[in-house]
């Protein structure tokens, strides 16, 4: 145990001092706001009430930019973008030790391979969940004070639709670290983990998706994809803009989709784990 408490702590110097992480936080922030307030906000205020039919409705824009909407609304973007910028940094968490020379100077004078390892993995855990709630936070600051401006009451989410939001995001955005720190571990190569893991999450799911329209038995499979998964246990909590976010689904239940999400979360970690103790590290 102290040898996992010592590699954790190494750990958090480590990634709290990385410029990346703190790049990849702000990114994801930016696109948290711009998305889901900033731009909607715009659309809102500019609005033809009798523009086209598809066009989302001015109500429909306001409710979702109320406090009240913020367990929907701030786990939005995790099945795509949120997603992405995580697996980013579960692959350079992992995969850079390899380029630097850092793993094998750790793992030959410290403790285990899994010690290690596992210091790494509670870490990016603990990352993730703080990475959540900061954006839940972010998100009831702001949709309180517009709110105010458009003289809207300020009525909070009930703590079990915040619950339910929380674990959501912290479910979603943990398996695609994961993802990312297998990749990671696969090629020893940080920059090609990363080009790897956002091809796989940007394309080549929603490439097979399109492909199983056409392949009636291929469905079985892309409708449990890593991807698939994360965009229909968001797109079941609903919201005023849920069915209009990228990544977002509606093919598994939300029970489905978190046993979905677990086995892949346990799946992508006990495989980075498993690699890392039993690959050569020169």
């Amino acid at each position: 145990m102290s040898g996992l408490l010592g590699s954790t702590r190494a750990e958090v110097l480590r990634l709290r001092r990385w410029p990346a992480t703190w790049v990849l936080i702000g990114v994801w922030f930016a696109l948290d706001l711009a998305f889901v307030y900033v731009f909607n906000y715009i659309a809102y205020r500019t609005g033809d009430v009798s523009g086209p039919a598809d066009r989302v409705p001015r109500a429909q824009l306001l409710a979702g930019l109320l406090p009240d909407a913020v367990p929907s609304a701030a786990v939005q973007g995790t099945p795509l973008f949120g997603g992405a910028i995580v697996l980013i940094l579960g692959a350079l968490a992992a995969g850079s030790g390899f380029g630097w020379g850092s793993w094998k100077t750790v793992l030959t004078q410290g403790p285990g391979r899994g010690t290690t390892f596992g210091g790494t993995l509670v870490v990016l855990a603990l990352t993730v969940v703080g990475l959540v709630l900061a954006t839940f936070a972010l998100d009831l600051a702001v949709s309180s004070v517009l709110a105010a401006v458009e003289d809207q009451p300020v009525d909070l989410p009930s703590v079990g639709a915040l619950a339910q939001g929380v674990g959501t995001g912290i479910l979603v955005l943990g398996m695609w670290c994961a993802a990312g720190v297998l990749i990671g571990v696969l090629t020893r190569s940080p920059a090609l983990a990363v080009g790897l893991g956002l091809v796989w999450a940007l394309v080549v799911e929603n490439l097979l998706r399109g492909v199983a329209d056409l392949i009636g038995g291929l469905a079985v499979v892309t409708d449990h994809l890593p991807g698939t998964a994360a965009g229909s246990l968001v797109g079941a909590l609903g919201g005023a803009a849920g069915d209009r976010a990228p990544g977002v689904q509606t093919i598994l239940t939300s029970g489905t989709a978190i046993g979905f999400l677990l086995g892949y979360l346990v799946l992508f970690a006990a495989g980075g784990l498993v690699l890392m103790r039993r690959r050569d590290l020169a």
